[in-house]
């Protein structure tokens, strides 16, 4: 598998609605990337099993609670998952297919084995896309409870995620409804290459970042900020036209933009060099 196959298999998954996007497919078409070699049933496999494993485990009567404490267990004591505490910011902890062999990983990857799992034993959880902190709660109406992946599964309850906040961002956030809603399958792809943006950025990967914005572009194709990242990394790379043409499309659209000024003047140095 190239990378150019694996961009399309995750540009073909993303094309369906919403409901019918397979996030462990599209998250495994990202990994393929960075590891050719993966095989992607390979990991659907062990998803399959894990589940059916989860399944054998279960107590007769089925309630949320004792649903989840029969996945915590299974996952954290039985197979040794863990939040890695110690490298956050290992690229690794945002490709499924390495947290799943390493079993670790960040909140939303860890996130998704759960889902991945809860889907399978049909017990529905959806993703909530909590700033800094990626949680999970069942999918029923008034459900006043939320899972924390990342700590072994831990159970919160709404102060304890305004708890959670503040201690993400080390002073007191005022907890807004928004920070407590259900993402979509596309926002939940797009914060994972968000996470890994950041990650490559940070370590001067230019070209790995450059890949990762394009896939984020294939999830929000009118991302103006994408688009101004997307071209200041072609700048970076001396890719002068492909970065004008972002660059100046960005100005476009956001002529007044908080960055506009930075951005023209990196267009004046273009200009000096083309």
């Amino acid at each position: 598998m190239n990378c150019l196959q694996a961009r399309q298999r995750f540009f073909a998954e993303i094309q369906q609605p919403e409901e019918q996007i397979d996030l462990a497919k599209a998250a495994l078409y990202i990994a393929q990337e960075e590891y050719p070699e993966l095989e992607v049933e390979e990991y659907l496999n062990a998803l399959d099993t894990m589940a059916a494993e989860v399944l054998e485990r279960l107590p007769q009567e089925r309630y949320p609670l004792k649903v989840i404490q029969t996945l915590n267990y299974y996952l954290y004591e039985d197979l040794g998952f863990q939040g890695n505490k110690n490298n956050y910011y290992d690229p690794k902890n945002s490709y499924f297919n390495e947290v799943i062999n390493r079993r670790t990983g960040i909140p939303i990857t860890l996130s998704l084995v759960y889902l991945e799992l809860c889907k399978r034993i049909d017990f529905p959880m959806v993703g909530i896309g909590m700033p800094g902190h990626f949680l999970i709660r069942p999918d029923f109406e008034d459900a006043g409870i939320y899972v924390d992946a990342f700590n072994q599964g831990e159970i919160l309850f709404d102060e304890d995620c305004a708890a959670r906040l503040t201690q993400v961002y080390q002073q007191p956030i005022p907890m807004q409804p928004e920070f407590l809603a259900a993402v979509t399958p596309r926002q939940f792809l797009g914060r994972m290459l968000i996470n890994l943006k950041v990650i490559y950025l940070n370590q001067g990967n230019i070209e790995q970042a450059l890949g990762v914005i394009e896939r984020i572009l294939l999830l929000f194709p009118d991302s103006l900020n994408e688009k101004r990242d997307r071209g200041i990394l072609y700048y970076n790379l001396a890719r002068w036209r492909e970065a004008r043409q972002d660059l100046e499309n960005y100005l476009e659209i956001l002529p007044m933009a908080q960055d506009a000024a930075i951005i023209r003047q990196i267009l004046d140095q273009m200009s000096q060099n083309m």
